[in-house]
């Protein structure tokens, strides 16, 4: 009988009676755990609060359910580009092919839509030669799409094309969906793994550490605010104002103006600021234009919403995310009423690198952390693993059941340490409300 964890615990197609055709002696079983909370909180008594919530250590098992001989593949990236997509495509077909010996891969144009027969998509054969350079060019060679689909549908196709396992490239809204998919996959009584690779540029996926793409998104925004602090230098009260990613949370935003160092103000939506007032924004942004004669600012897509004026914003996108408002032309605009005002001539630069970003190919950061994903996302489909994903967890590659990661955001701690860190960096006042 299986062991039962307090944590997350992973979903099996069945027992595992196929000798691994993989040699080489790092095989982890499902004993093999990791503690998610690394930090100790203790009771006033002095023992340790809590049961200790643990997750399961992603890589290959000595024992394996498929056949490698008779498995047929089948792989989708869903929801917007980001760099990395092709990285993970190649290391789930080397990974396949070389280590287990899979001969039947194929691609899914267009993400879900892929699965729905009145699209009219055609599947992509996925090879060796397919793949071997793919990991140069930005953006998905199977191409993306957003919105929902029928799930009985999406499931009548993997079952009348014979896959075994399905490997899904996507952010939460793509984890939720693969959730569904594996409800009505075991409600049918097939024995189809789905395997998840979770995909977010903007680094929010709750309990990962760390997703692909966001360190490429950083060093591609680093050259872009080095770009507005020339700028913003090179004219009298010069301002360099650059929006990126982030709707729900500032990571990016943050991370690259601590690896960069010229921002003077980070705006994103886990902290409020007003405009107006003497502790606002205007007024902040005023005194160090008059002191040091330039500004660089950083905005995240999703801080002060609350600003801009009309009703908050309850639209949603084909992926079911709120269409917000533009905040970095509201601001720009805002910025030039408020100086026209105070009689202060000021040049403003404005910069939105935002789809640049999202297409280029992925650093070498993020290329290992894309080949390491794909690698392990094949372990465990072959493994006969589903209804999860992989990802890295302190430092670890574990594996988690979808609803772990798509029931929230990640965000950053007004009252931690990294924007604390920011605050020192840029020197911008802790609040600018009221």
């Amino acid at each position: 009988m299986k062991r039962r964890f307090q944590g997350f615990n992973i979903q099996d197609l069945g027992a595992r009676k196929i000798p691994s055709p993989l040699t080489v002696g790092y095989f982890k079983t499902d004993d093999d755990r990791i503690i998610y909370d690394i930090h100790l909180r203790r009771e006033r008594g002095g023992s340790r609060s809590g049961t200790p919530i643990t997750m399961e250590v992603a890589g290959p098992r000595e024992m394996i359910y498929f056949d490698p001989t008779k498995v047929k593949a089948g792989i989708a990236s869903c929801g917007g580009i980001c760099p990395g997509i092709n990285d993970v495509i190649r290391a789930i077909v080397m990974g396949l092919y070389f280590r287990y010996g899979v001969q039947n891969i194929i691609g899914i144009r267009y993400g879900f839509q892929g699965l729905v027969p009145q699209y009219g998509h055609d599947v992509m054969e996925l090879t060796f030669e397919t793949v071997k350079e793919i990991q140069d060019l930005g953006g998905s060679i199977l191409s993306s799409s957003r919105g929902d689909q029928d799930i009985g549908l999406m499931v009548d196709a993997l079952e009348r094309m014979n896959i075994n396992i399905f490997f899904i490239i996507g952010g939460d809204g793509t984890m939720r969906a693969a959730e569904l998919i594996t409800r009505e996959v075991t409600r049918r009584n097939l024995k189809i793994a789905i395997i998840g690779i979770p995909k977010t540029i903007d680094n929010d996926l709750v309990l990962i550490q760390k997703s692909f793409g966001f360190d490429t998104a950083i060093s591609e925004a680093v050259k872009i605010i080095q770009c507005a602090h020339v700028e913003a230098k090179g004219a009298p009260m010069g301002i360099g104002l650059v929006k990126l990613m982030g709707r729900q949370s500032g990571h990016i935003a943050a991370s690259a103006a601590l690896a960069q160092g010229d921002a003077n103000f980070v705006l994103i939506p886990e902290v409020s600021f007003d405009l107006e007032g003497e502790k606002g924004f205007m007024k902040c942004l005023e005194r160090r234009l008059l002191d040091r004669k330039h500004a660089v600012i950083i905005v995240a897509e999703g801080a002060g919403q609350d600003l801009i004026p009309g009703a908050f914003p309850t639209e949603k996108d084909a992926s079911g995310n709120l269409k917000l408002r533009d905040i970095g032309l509201f601001l720009r605009d805002q910025i030039e009423r408020y100086f026209k005002k105070t009689r202060i001539d000021v040049n403003i630069k404005y910069i939105d690198p935002s789809y640049t970003i999202r297409s280029v190919p992925a650093n070498a950061g993020d290329s290992i952390l894309c080949g390491v994903l794909g690698q392990y996302a094949v372990h465990a489909g072959m493994a006969g693993k589903t209804g999860m994903l992989v990802g890295l967890v302190n430092d670890e590659f574990v594996h988690l059941p979808f609803k772990a990661v798509s029931s929230q955001r990640k965000t950053i701690d007004p009252a931690g340490n990294m924007w604390m860190q920011v605050l020192e960096s840029t020197g911008q006042p802790s609040s600018m409300k009221g």
